[in-house]
């Protein structure tokens, strides 16, 4: 991209040479050469444990890097190790955890990083309130800006986190927007409006960095692709010059073809329902009834709003129901009550792994067996080596890695392995029913991939799965019905061959829609 004043064109917003870093005797990073040019979007690729995490947290200063490799961003050296250079230079990050304050309102966490507007000492609040309402508007978010951000979806929260690091977008100091999977809770139609306020600040002459997992955002906007593996980058390419199973093979090969064809290859279910759910209202989730019978995979689409984020956790009695019936095999379960959900057969994998579905302060180890102890427990204490045992087994059978690090702290592990640990938790308590909200959010494909084979695995033995996900790839991939949720109630249930992503995709969006 030329420069406005037509002396030539702009520096590459981010230049790496021979960039690395160690964790002690683990080499995280070995060698990276990345080049984002000025006004073009770069997507970044590799599975959990590729180094992605530990490239931004470097560009970024949160990791200093190793002696021998530089940093430039607009072609000015980067001060390795020092956060205020980054952003000094122009670098604007969202992470994947997405740094947000719960208990300020959603216009004080967009201030936090670009200031409050004040006169005489004091916030000038309808001034805050109208700058961040003309940030969310980038994005097509429509929040009050007073609410707390804690009381919010977990997609309107990235909504919030990717709406502050877009919040000065325009301003000329801006030279690098570094977003780390920022879609990986967003419904389809926030997305695509998404994309497009990427597409409006590359072409305003920022460079984007963008990693993501969803491989249908690489080729509808970005203009390079580099993929990440074990530390090293293994190929940097034009998205134009790829097609989707090229790059899928750069990363693990053909997961979704082999999924589909596994499950195509379970047996039909013919046995009685093993789960029933009758006049289930929960929130905007007006009503719901389905049936669900061991060896079968049901999905469950929508859109943010519709009823899907409030089935599953009514279901399990983790949220308020305010009517309805659910039903384990012979056993009816009291609204409310998880551990007797727990004890019937029933499990939950919520969407927001790190809020609702660990405890990131305790180990590995402690995650997996926290849901049955009983069968660990010699009184007066747990029998910790069998513990560990059957932790290491767990690490083993869901390849989880660092393959030995079964005390390490649940919140040091990347995305992906964390969810195999959070998932090994329910499978070692041999349930009758998964309940999986978006099993496979943000993970790798190689974690997706083992995700999904340890779903099949477990229907395959009998137990039933309900999948309630915004991926319709996965969906239709792995499911054998979906049905689908619109303004709290289901309006279709697709099979066979009415079951496509386009078919899932007008369901999901309304008859208007589907009309045009």
């Amino acid at each position: 991209m030329e420069r406005a004043d037509g002396a030539g064109p702009l520096p590459p917003s981010l230049l790496t040479r021979g960039l690395s870093k160690s964790f002690g005797l683990t080499r995280a990073l070995t060698g990276v050469d990345l080049r984002v040019d000025a006004g073009t979007v770069h997507a970044l690729l590799g599975e959990n444990g590729s180094g992605k995490s530990t490239l931004i947290k470097t560009l970024s200063g949160y990791h200093h890097p190793d002696p021998g490799g530089s940093v430039e961003v607009g072609g000015q050296p980067l001060q390795a190790g020092v956060a205020s250079s980054a952003y000094d230079l122009g670098c604007r990050f969202v992470h994947q955890d997405l740094g947000l304050v719960d208990t300020c309102s959603v216009a004080d966490n967009v201030a936090l990083t670009t200031g409050f507007p004040t006169r005489c000492g004091a916030v000038r609040r309808k001034a805050l309130r109208r700058r961040t309402e003309e940030a969310l508007q980038r994005l097509g978010l429509a929040l009050d800006p007073d609410t707390l951000v804690g009381g919010l979806a977990a997609a309107e929260r990235t909504g919030v986190a990717v709406a502050r690091a877009l919040a000065d977008a325009d301003r000329t100091s801006v030279r690098l927007l570094v977003l780390d999977e920022p879609t990986a809770t967003l419904p389809d139609t926030e997305v695509k409006q998404l994309l497009a306020v990427v597409r409006a600040v590359a072409a305003s002459g920022v460079g984007v960095l963008y990693v993501t997992h969803h491989l249908d955002e690489v080729f509808e906007v970005a203009d390079d692709v580099s993929v990440l593996r074990d530390g090293r980058k293994v190929v940097t390419t034009k998205a134009r010059a790829l097609t989707r199973r090229e790059l899928v093979e750069h990363l693990v090969g053909g997961e979704l073809e082999e999924v589909s064809a596994a499950s195509d290859s379970l047996p039909t279910a013919h046995a009685a329902p093993v789960l029933r759910v009758q006049d289930l209202s929960a929130g905007p989730l007006v009503t719901a009834n389905f049936t669900v019978r061991p060896g079968e995979v049901v999905g469950v689409a929508g859109l943010t709003g519709s009823g899907r984020e409030t089935l599953l956790p009514a279901i399990f009695g983790a949220i308020p129901r305010s009517s309805g019936r659910v039903q384990i095999g012979d056993v009816i379960l009291a609204p409310g009550r998880p551990d007797r959900a727990i004890a019937a057969g029933l499990t939950l994998l919520p969407a927001d792994r790190v809020r609702l579905g660990g405890v990131m302060s305790m180990s590995a180890r402690e995650n997996l067996t926290l849901p049955a102890l009983r069968a660990l427990w010699r009184a007066p204490r747990l029998r910790r080596r069998l513990e560990v045992a059957q932790a290491r087994t767990w690490f083993e059978r869901l390849d989880v890695r660092p393959r030995g690090a079964v005390d390490a702290p649940l919140g040091s592990f990347s995305g992906g392995n964390q969810q195999k640990v959070l998932f090994g938790k329910w499978l070692r308590c041999a349930p009758r029913v998964l309940l999986l909200d978006e099993p496979t959010q943000g993970v790798d494909i190689g974690a997706k991939a083992e995700i999904h084979r340890q779903i099949l695995s477990a229907v395959e033995a009998g137990a039933a799965a309900v999948v309630s996900s915004s991926d319709y790839d996965e969906l239709v991939a792995l499911c054998r019905r979906v049905m689908v949720l619109r303004d709290g109630r289901f309006v279709a249930e697709l099979s066979n061959g009415a079951l496509t992503v386009a078919e899932v995709a007008r369901e999901a969006l309304g008859s208007e829609d589907r009309a045009a």
